[in-house]
């Protein structure tokens, strides 16, 4: 009967560590399998954010392109700039000989008045 007794204590013993064994395998299956799935959604951002850099060097080139254009536009304009910069210096020297010539023009008003003897208008 002792043996009976010790061999019941064994197999529960057994069952006892079987068990341990199966819940400490299991905690260790789940663990894993919550690592793998953080890997998973860093490597789904990681390819999303991959996408978006993608996108964005997609996005510069096109300025790049459209700077290139605008600067070529612009450098037509450079002529038309030039022209407008030279008409503006002769409106400006035109202004001068304009306002010495009404001086001019007022001095000989007051002359012509002062030799006819009328006052100045």
């Amino acid at each position: 009967m002792e043996k009976q007794e010790k061999q019941e204590e064994k197999d529960e013993l057994a069952d006892a560590l079987n068990d341990l064994f199966t819940s400490v395998s299991s905690m260790i299956k789940f663990e894993l399998q919550g690592t793998n799935n953080s890997l998973e959604l860093l490597e789904q951002m990681n390819l999303r954010v991959a996408e978006e850099y993608n996108n964005f060097g997609d996005v510069a080139s096109g300025l790049r392109v459209f700077v290139e254009q605008l600067k070529h536009k612009s450098s037509s304009f450079d002529e038309y700039i030039q022209q407008i910069d030279t008409i503006d210096q002769q409106v400006t020297d035109l202004e001068c000989v304009i306002t010495m010539l009404d001086k001019y023009v007022s001095a000989l008003e007051e002359k012509v008045h002062a030799v006819y003897h009328t006052p100045p208008l």
